[in-house]
């Protein structure tokens, strides 16, 4: 989006109050409304023809399109300068609408070690109903990233920041090594969101979002958004056939050829929710949409409230190891400053030196912090990832995702940072 008459391209916080939206042409209300439909009343038979042929764009059914999930989608396109995208029920279904029209029984994607213990799971577990399985790999070894690749590997999987423990991934390591395969990096940049990391940028094909987390900020709402960089070209191989070659499920459309850099959207519209159904409703998106308007306002106070805990807690004789980025004794630091230069987000873990069992006393004794299963809320948040978010996993798996028994996960919100600090100080004992 860029300014009509000098076609400059406008600033973060200004797309994040206008992007994806005008005032209604009915009404002239300038806030996007809740288009509270299920269907829409086509002009004639032609048109609805003409829809569902995806010769036209406009209105069908709410599972596939509405107007103010189609405007969430638009804006958090334009932050992070994709070409198209959609919005749908929650982070879990994002990912899975990302990998809908890449996948098929017997494919795989090389996955971090390093991701939240909820996708981890559905990766290891739920994708292998579909006939898809991942393969787990420490993304800071681009050598086993590369030898985990093979001719059944369909994407790279990654986080931005890695969801518990803070780690920054190498995105444009990544981005060349998906290149060579002719394969696509898919990036959740949930933990970072666009006003720190824009993937696409250096290299991601798709993002991936959580919207539930700092985009809508305020813990209302689960949603999921997947953008699309228009830059992959699907048809360069056979690897991607619901992409470039006849799809039985629509018509025998060939979708790549007809609708280049649109391709992956439309499919995603007209095949991947048509189907699997994981419809957002429209309630949510808005929420969201006004989430977004403060998004760069409260990323802003999120850093800097996270570098000033991350550094006390590095010096507390109680604390054995703090994994935030942003701290000088990172082994990420020097990553952080090139992938996420302006702060290394508002989510990183704390080891006590106390073990399991301060862990637990810590999370029975803050006042402040809400204990709960979420992140990037405006309040701070704790939770113990080891008997919750990854409990499912083995003990290996545990450590391996930066989430063992003696951690505890932080979520660091906006409210005055010493009062922040002195909850923690008074938790820990």
């Amino acid at each position: 989006m860029s300014d009509t008459e000098t076609g400059k391209p406008m600033g973060f916080d200004t797309l994040a109050i206008h992007a994806g939206a005008a005032p209604d042409p009915a009404t002239g209300a300038r806030q996007i409304p809740i288009y509270q439909t299920t269907a829409y009343v086509f002009k004639d038979a032609d048109h609805a023809a003409r829809l569902f042929n995806l010769q036209e764009v406009g209105w069908i059914y709410s599972r596939l399109t509405n107007p103010t999930v189609a405007a969430l989608a638009n804006r958090v396109v334009a932050l992070e300068g994709g070409a198209g995208g959609i919005a749908c029920s929650s982070g879990h279904a994002a990912q899975i609408m990302a990998l809908f029209p890449l996948m098929g029984p017997g494919r795989n994607i090389v996955a971090s070690s390093r991701l939240y213990g909820g996708t981890m799971t559905q990766f290891s577990q739920t994708i292998k109903r579909f006939g898809w399985s991942a393969k787990f790999v420490d993304t800071d070894d681009l050598g086993a990233v590369s030898r985990a690749c093979d001719k059944n590997t369909r994407a790279i999987f990654c986080e931005t920041i890695a969801n518990p423990g803070g780690y920054v991934t190498d995105i444009p390591a990544l981005a060349k090594i998906a290149d060579r395969k002719g394969i696509p990096l898919i990036v959740d940049n949930t933990t970072a969101t666009p006003w720190l990391c824009r993937p696409i940028e250096m290299g991601a094909t798709l993002v991936v979002h959580s919207a539930t987390k700092y985009l809508t900020g305020n813990g209302t709402v689960t949603g999921g958004i997947v953008v699309d960089s228009g830059k992959f070209d699907w048809s360069a191989s056979d690897k991607f056939p619901s992409l470039s070659q006849p799809e039985p499920a629509y018509h025998g459309l060939v979708f790549h050829p007809t609708l280049g850099g649109m391709a992956f959207t439309f499919h995603s519209i007209a095949v991947g929710l048509r189907d699997l159904g994981m419809t957002m409703n429209p309630q949510g998106a808005h929420y969201t949409l006004m989430g977004i308007e403060t998004l760069g306002l409260r990323m802003e106070r999120h850093v800097r409230n996270a570098q000033k805990v991350a550094e006390w807690l590095e010096k507390d004789p109680r604390v054995d190891s703090v994994t935030y980025a942003g701290l000088k004794s990172s082994p990420y630091a020097k990553r952080a400053k090139k992938i996420v230069p302006k702060g290394a987000g508002a989510l990183f873990t704390f080891a006590l030196k106390s073990g399991y069992d301060g862990c637990v006393n810590l999370i029975n004794k803050v006042r402040l912090f809400s204990h709960v299963a979420n992140l990037g809320d405006t309040r701070s948040l704790i939770i113990h990832p080891a008997s919750t978010t990854h409990r499912q996993l083995e003990p290996d798996q545990q450590v391996a995702a930066g989430a063992p028994p003696n951690m505890v996960r932080l979520s660091i919100g906006i409210e005055d940072v010493e009062d922040i600090i002195a909850d923690l100080d008074q938790a820990m004992g």
